[in-house]
């Protein structure tokens, strides 16, 4: 389910040059997410089933293992954006260089949630959920260990690529372990309270580790995690292998135009969108992205159907899900600077600041369901988006004079839209299509959730860096935060009224 050098830190400095450092961090992650995903691979049926005796792991311990695998994805999302000041301060870096700290992890969770779920299915879901615990602990400590930003950079990217294969094989292990449908539900009930307490604590556990230690902690904390999620794993079940083809080629272009889209936007900001290197990303960026139409048009078995789009219901629940988080992530990010760098608050009470913001989403989730069954999934979604874009607008009037306190409280809007809209966006979405195609249609629907967030890191630090003053550029970004989820809540009017 974002922040960086600005105002009264530092001189920015020039991202660090990647040296023989990085690439060798680089290699090592690569060869051992490698060895973790085709190490676990190649058991044979016979010998599963002689190991499958021995196996102790019932269904509460596996929940447990899941639970706690969603909450480092989301806790390792959220705790950055109050550390990227100390990093700046540490490492070095522009606040283009900074912004790929957040991006890096957010662009390939967004790109290879596409074939995450293909892949689960194909390897099993525990092989991929152990795979990708063990690259998400090994990427998080050459976090932890970065000398450089180019190496955190690089390092997050691996991590990012890892959430994406932990997703759904996580999921997927959850309905396996639960073979009681009244169970399973409530299985997945909370599974999902994972990724909302992450969010709630990741600001202030964030804030606490970094003020406290350093911000090299926040990556730390995964290490133990890891260690004992993979530990459990082996004594769990193996999951089936079922055929679901691949689609390399879409996946190739998905990243490609995703990465020079966001490239072109940070780079953008920082040295200006007139720039030979800037140009040449976006041109690159819209053949690819060209590209991927063309391949999902004609292949049998693309990443995203387009015919799911013919259905209004899709593209609106798209649409919707790439604004809110655009909103949401966007948010975050440009109000951790603010908090840090303009009203030089500690990482500490940054993360206190967005407390009671986080603290309401799964209050708000709760609330969200029951509306929905008294007055349509409609209802929740529209009310939502309506109370994000008035809370966008009132936070136009915050300044340096503006009262914590108040500031604060006027956060906690924010959180109630965003908790109350969610779960029956989901839920409108997966009534709208066949059930054989609703584990696509999630995945695409958290794909642009991920890249709304993604782009609206390098998009609203753009408008921080090309602005002559933080305020200006701040509030440019909420104001078009909140006319696009003005925009989407008169959208969402034409969603169905009521489930059929």
């Amino acid at each position: 389910m974002p922040a960086c050098e600005q105002g009264s830190g530092p001189e920015p400095g020039p991202v660090a040059p990647t040296s023989g450092a990085p690439r060798k961090i680089a290699v090592c992650l690569v060869l051992a997410g490698l060895t973790s995903l085709y190490g676990v691979t190649t058991v044979e049926p016979a010998r599963v089933a002689q190991d499958a005796r021995h196996r102790t792991a019932g269904p509460k311990l596996i929940l447990a293992t899941t639970f706690m695998g969603i909450f480092l994805l989301n806790l390792s999302s959220m705790a950055m954006n109050v550390a990227l000041p100390g990093i700046g301060r540490d490492l070095g870096g522009s606040t283009a260089g900074l912004q790929w700290v957040v991006d890096a992890y957010t662009l390939m969770f967004a790109a290879l949630l596409l074939s995450a779920g293909a892949l689960s299915d194909r390897i099993g879901a525990s092989r991929a959920f152990g795979a990708g615990v063990a690259v998400f602990t090994v990427a998080s400590a050459a976090c932890g260990l970065a000398p450089g930003l180019g190496e955190l950079i690089t390092a997050r990217l691996v991590q990012g690529s890892a959430a994406a294969i932990m997703l759904p094989s996580s999921l997927a292990l959850v309905r396996q372990a639960f073979s009681d449908a009244a169970e399973r539900a409530r299985a997945i009930a909370l599974w999902t309270v994972g990724g909302a307490v992450a969010v709630a604590a990741g600001p202030v556990a964030g804030g606490v580790l970094a003020s406290t230690l350093s911000w090299r902690a926040i990556f730390a904390v995964n290490l133990p995690v890891g260690i004992a999620t993979l530990a459990v794993l082996t004594r769990a079940e193996r999951s089936p292998r079922r055929i679901a083809p691949l689609d390399p080629y879409g996946q190739l272009t998905a990243v490609v135009a995703l990465a020079a889209l966001t490239f072109a936007v940070i780079d953008g900001g920082e040295n200006g969108f007139g720039e030979p290197v800037v140009l040449g990303c976006l041109g690159l960026a819209a053949v690819a992205t060209a590209a991927f139409i063309m391949i999902e048009a004609r292949t049998a078995a693309p990443l995203i159907p387009l015919d799911l789009f013919r259905s209004r219901t899709v593209t609106v629940s798209v649409a919707i899900g790439f604004v809110v988080n655009a909103a949401f992530y966007g948010l975050v990010f440009v109000l951790s600077l603010f908090f840090q760098d303009v009203l030089d608050l500690s990482p500490m009470a940054t993360g206190l600041m967005f407390l009671p913001m986080t603290a309401v989403i799964a209050g708000a989730n709760l609330a969200s369901a029951r509306a929905a069954a008294r007055f349509g999934p409609r209802f929740p979604i529209a009310v939502g988006q309506a109370v994000l874009a008035l809370a966008m607008f009132g936070l136009l009037w915050i300044d340096v004079g503006t009262g914590r306190p108040v500031i604060a409280s006027m956060l906690v809007p924010v959180g109630l839209g965003l908790g109350f809209f969610v779960p029956s966006l989901t839920a409108v979405l997966l009534n709208d299509i066949a059930a054989d195609r609703a584990g696509t249609a999630a995945g695409i629907l958290n794909s642009f959730r991920q890249t709304g967030g993604a782009l609206a890191v390098a998009a609203f630090g753009a408008l921080l860096a090309h602005g002559d003053e933080f305020m200006s550029g701040l509030r440019v970004g909420l104001c078009a935060a909140a006319v696009m989820l003005t925009a989407t809540t008169v959208a969402s009017l034409t969603l169905p009224r009521r489930q059929g």
